[in-house]
């Protein structure tokens, strides 16, 4: 392994270093991960996610609009950086008018721009795709699942969001199903999706109608790990051996579970004005997580 590519926990805060920006990254650190030629590779990637770009809410997060652009210029700060960045879903917030929702998009697009890494990849959220069962999604970013092989490590982004009833649906799952058994049952998988494929708590619309579905097709394969966005918050969760982990908001936090008789975004604290809102460093072994490291966004 090159010593060049190492990630310790020094690179991994410097991530906080331009300003107080509001950074969320997840790190996959794949230290034993075979790549095609047999020898031993490793990589990381970053993973944001919900963005929400057009919310406003000064009660929620009075710095709505530049807290993107801070994110990127703090990743650009990295001093080794990521193979690729993934942002799981609701890069937008929803609005009923497509003029605007295609104007989020395209702006969306142009900030992401300035990220200095070779590959971003893009799921939606419900935000971007259930009012058109991701019509205009896919006008501005293409398809809105999809898979793709990375050093040995298979990634599945799945969408379970541009369904309105917020299910996987039929056609998909026969995809997934047909992808599974290209590959090998001993290989590193990662799946990458907005909802939570559990139910982790229905009555907030956090779960996926049909997750069991896919769970279940996963099962066989003994090195799986989910990441999800959706809550905007750290929440770990099994299915077996599966390791299901969701990312922090790059706007607002959430309440946990059931905390509060109804969910709501948690009013911004101007005494802590980034609670709730920060990245981690995942380390694996051949697909299996290892640590798991929460960081704040703002050095003690």
């Amino acid at each position: 392994m090159a010593k060049k590519r190492d990630l310790n926990r020094r690179d991994f805060l410097k991530i906080t270093g331009i300003g107080a920006g509001a950074v969320f990254a997840s790190g996959l650190h794949l230290p034993f991960a075979f790549g095609e030629s047999g020898k031993q590779d490793d990589f990381y990637f970053l993973q944001l996610s919900d963005t929400h770009w057009g919310f406003k809410g000064p009660a929620v997060n009075p710095q709505a609009d530049v807290t993107l652009k801070k994110a990127i210029q703090t990743v650009n700060s990295l001093s080794v950086k990521p193979d690729f960045i993934v942002f799981t879903g609701d890069l937008t917030h929803t609005t009923d008018d497509p003029k605007e929702r295609h104007a989020r998009m395209t702006q969306f697009k142009e900030i992401v721009k300035g990220l200095n890494v070779k590959q971003v990849y893009f799921l939606p959220g419900e935000h971007d795709a259930s009012l058109d069962e991701g019509a205009i999604y896919k006008e501005h970013f293409g398809k809105t699942h999809y898979t793709f092989v990375h050093k040995g490590v298979h990634f599945i982004a799945l969408d379970n969001v541009s369904d309105p009833e917020g299910a996987v649906g039929d056609e998909q799952i026969k995809w997934l199903k047909s992808e599974l058994s290209k590959i090998k049952k001993s290989a590193p998988i990662v799946v990458l999706t907005h909802r939570p494929l559990f139910d982790l708590m229905p009555d907030w619309d956090w779960a996926t109608k049909d997750g069991k579905q896919v769970v279940d097709l996963l099962m066989p394969y003994p090195n799986v790990t989910v990441f999800y966005g959706h809550i905007h918050q750290e929440n770990h969760f099994k299915t077996g051996h599966i390791a299901h982990i969701s990312a922090k908001s790059l706007v607002f936090p959430l309440p946990a579970p059931g905390s509060v008789p109804k969910k709501a975004p948690i009013p911004w604290d101007a005494t802590q004005p980034f609670k709730g809102l920060g990245f981690r460093s995942i380390e694996e072994e051949t697909g299996k997580v290892g640590e798991v490291t929460e960081y704040p966004v703002v050095k003690a």
